[in-house]
């Protein structure tokens, strides 16, 4: 049941935003009583770090098992990201800005894990990148990793990129075609445009 009660809390604060769904929402749900609930996780605020925790695990497995494939590091990035986008469903509620705001608390040391593994997957992407010839040599890579993080959690701040004007599919689509000209060779911009024409739907 405890496994049940994260994979349906996860749904729903996706869906809706983690300060917009209640314990009570989550119950009605599942078709159990609250009282359920609060036998596994005594409060929201323990039901919202072990559902972040549960997102966290999933995501970052996901994004290994495209790792370990070891792609061309231009496809490996547009996979990362159709990867993020279904399983975060579009992020329709934002609920990284929500987590921020609501619940500051739990949303630090998470912020901490997913800086490390942001790091260490765009280190090792833009390393590949350069040792293939797709990316630019001599581009201070800790740099833009770093520019990276700032971006991705940047673009998902509903207050600079209201969600009625920008769409998340297409903030994560102009951000990573922004980033990915910054780096290129002109072998890795070829690569990237005849990528592109030939996954019209990849997005």
């Amino acid at each position: 049941m405890r496994e049940k009660i994260l994979i349906t809390a996860s749904d729903m604060f996706l869906s809706l935003g983690f300060k917009s769904v209640t314990m009570d929402d989550i119950a009605d749900k599942l078709g159990i009583s609250k009282k359920t609930i609060y036998t596994h996780f005594s409060t929201k605020n323990k039901l919202v770090q072990a559902t972040i925790m549960h997102l966290f695990e999933v995501i970052q497995t996901g994004i290994d098992e495209i790792r370990a494939q070891r792609k061309n590091p231009i496809v490996e990035l547009y996979e990362i990201k159709r990867f993020t986008m279904v399983y975060l469903k579009d992020e329709k509620a934002s609920p990284h800005y929500q987590l921020h705001k609501y619940y500051p608390k739990i949303a630090q040391p998470i912020e901490k894990k997913y800086f490390d593994v942001v790091q260490d997957c765009v280190t090792d992407n833009l390393e590949r990148g350069i040792e293939s010839g797709h990316y630019r040599s001599g581009i201070p890579v800790s740099f833009i990793s770093r520019i990276h993080f700032l971006g991705m959690s940047g673009i998902k701040n509903p207050d600079i990129f209201p969600p009625e004007e920008y769409s998340k599919p297409k903030l994560m689509e102009n951000f990573l075609d922004y980033h990915l000209h910054a780096i290129c060779t002109p072998k890795g911009l070829k690569t990237l445009e005849e990528f592109k024409k030939s996954h019209e739907n990849f997005k």
